[in-house]
C-alpha cells in the first residue's frame, strides 16, 4: 500500500507534527505478524528520522483463526500486540491470547469493535446519519467489547490498552476497571474530543474513520475523562489513503483519517486553549503515559535519558493545510480549521529532525 504511505513519508510526517516515536500497526500487506516481519520492518526502518516501536499482529494474517508467533515477534521487537482495525471475536482464542501477553508481559492493544453489530454502518447512528440517509454504527458496538476485554484481561492478568475509545461508556468502564486496580489504559484522539457527527456538513468520506465521529454527550465525556485521567493518552490512529478512495461517499469510501501533523494543534487548540488541560497535563498524556504504557524509558528529560524534544511556538494561530503535509495521505476533515501550537522543531536522538 505505498501509494497510501511509506515508511519514509509515515516518519516523516511524525517529525513534521512533534511526535518522536512511533507504533506502527500491523495490517500492512503482509501482514506484521511473525519474527521475520518485524525484522524486515526494522531494517527498512533504517532510513526513519524517528523511532519506530512495531506493534504485532495477534493472529495470523489478522483472520482471528489462529495465534502468531508472539514469544518470537517479541524476541526480534515488537513492543505490543494488536489486531488493529477489527477485534478477535472467538473469545475462546482471545482468552489464550491474553494469557500470552500477559506470561511475555506485552500491552495488549485493543480496536474494540463487535463485528457482528456494526451492520454495513459507515458513521454514527443518531440524527445526522438520518438526514444523510446513511446506516449508522451505534454505541454498543464499542462498549460490548470494552467490557469484554477489560473482564477477560482481570482473568488473564494481562496489561490492557483501549485504543481510540469513543463513547461515554467507555470512559464509565474504563473508570470501574481503574477502581478495581486492574491494569487498563485507555486512549483518545484529537478527532473524538474535537469534532461531533453534528459537524458533518455532507457524505464525503473525509468525515469516514473507525470509531466514527460520535454525538456531543460522547465527546463532552471524553473531555472530562480525559481532564481527570480517566483516559491517560493522546494518540492519532493515523490512517492514511489515497484521494480517489477517500473522494467519495461514505458508503464506498474506507474507514480512517491522517493525524500525526495535527495531533498537537488540536489538542492545545482543543483542550489546552479551552482550558480543559493544562499545557503540562497535555505534554503528559502524549509523551510520558504513552511511554509508560508501553513500559519504554522515553517520555522524560532527566540528565542521561534520550534527547527526544519537541520546540513549539503555542501561540502561533494558523490554517491547516493538507496540501502541505508531508504524510503521503491528505483525508482529514480539518483542512482549513484554525488552530493554535505550530510545531518549529523535532529532535530525536539529540539531533534535528524537523525544522519549520
Amino acid at each position: 500500500f505505498e501509494y497510501k504511505e511509506t515508511i519514509e513519508t509515515g516518519s516523516k510526517a511524525a517529525a513534521r507534527g512533534g511526535v518522536t516515536s512511533i507504533c506502527p500497526m500491523p495490517n500492512t500487506k503482509p501482514v506484521i505478524d511473525s519474527p521475520e516481519s518485524v525484522k524486515d520492518l526494522l531494517k527498512r526502518a533504517d532510513c526513519s528520522p524517528v523511532h519506530i516501536l512495531p506493534i504485532g499482529a495477534c493472529t495470523i494474517g489478522q483472520e482471528g483463526k489462529e495465534l502468531a508467533d508472539i514469544e518470537g515477534m517479541k524476541d526480534a521487537g515488537i513492543v505490543a500486540l494488536s489486531e488493529d482495525g477489527k477485534s478477535v471475536m472467538d473469545s475462546a482464542l482471545f482468552r489464550k491470547l491474553l494469557k500470552e501477553a500477559a506470561r511475555l508481559d506485552l500491552p495488549m492493544f485493543s480496536h474494540c469493535e463487535d463485528k457482528a453489530l456494526v451492520e454495513g454502518g459507515v458513521m454514527n447512528k443518531g440524527k445526522k446519519s438520518e438526514e444523510l440517509g446513511l446506516p449508522g454504527i451505534t454505541n454498543s458496538v464499542e462498549d460490548v467489547i470494552v467490557a469484554r476485554d477489560i473482564i477477560m484481561s482481570k482473568e488473564a492478568g494481562n496489561r490492557l490498552h483501549l485504543c481510540h475509545c469513543s463513547t461515554a461508556d467507555s470512559v464509565v468502564l474504563v473508570e470501574m476497571a481503574k477502581k478495581q486496580g486492574l491494569p487498563v489504559s485507555a486512549e483518545v484522539c484529537p478527532h473524538h474530543f474535537t469534532m461531533s457527527d453534528d459537524e458533518i456538513t455532507e457524505d464525503n468520506g473525509r468525515f469516514k474513520m473507525n470509531p466514527p465521529l460520535r454525538n456531543r454527550a460522547d465527546v463532552d465525556a471524553l473531555k472530562e475523562g480525559l481532564k481527570t485521567g480517566i483516559m491517560e493518552v493522546i494518540s492519532t490512529d493515523h490512517a492514511p489513503h489515497g484521494k480517489e478512495e477517500k473522494d467519495q461517499s461514505m458508503l464506498k469510501a474506507p474507514f480512517g483519517i491522517v493525524g500525526l501533523e495535527t495531533s498537537f494543534a488540536l489538542g492545545y487548540t482543543e483542550l489546552v486553549d479551552k482550558g480543559v488541560l493544562t499545557l503540562s497535563q497535555l505534554v503528559e498524556k502524549m509523551s510520558v503515559n504513552p511511554a509508560k504504557v508501553l513500559g519504554i524509558d522515553k517520555g522524560n528529560l532527566a540528565p542521561g535519558k534520550a534527547a527526544d524534544i519537541v520546540i513549539a511556538d503555542i501561540t502561533k494561530e494558523y490554517k491547516i493545510d493538507s496540501s502541505k503535509f508531508v504524510s503521503k495521505g491528505k483525508n482529514t476533515p480539518f483542512d482549513g480549521k484554525k488552530v493554535k501550537g505550530r510545531v518549529i522543531t523535532t529532535i530525536v536522538d539529540g539531533k534535528i529532525v524537523y525544522k519549520y
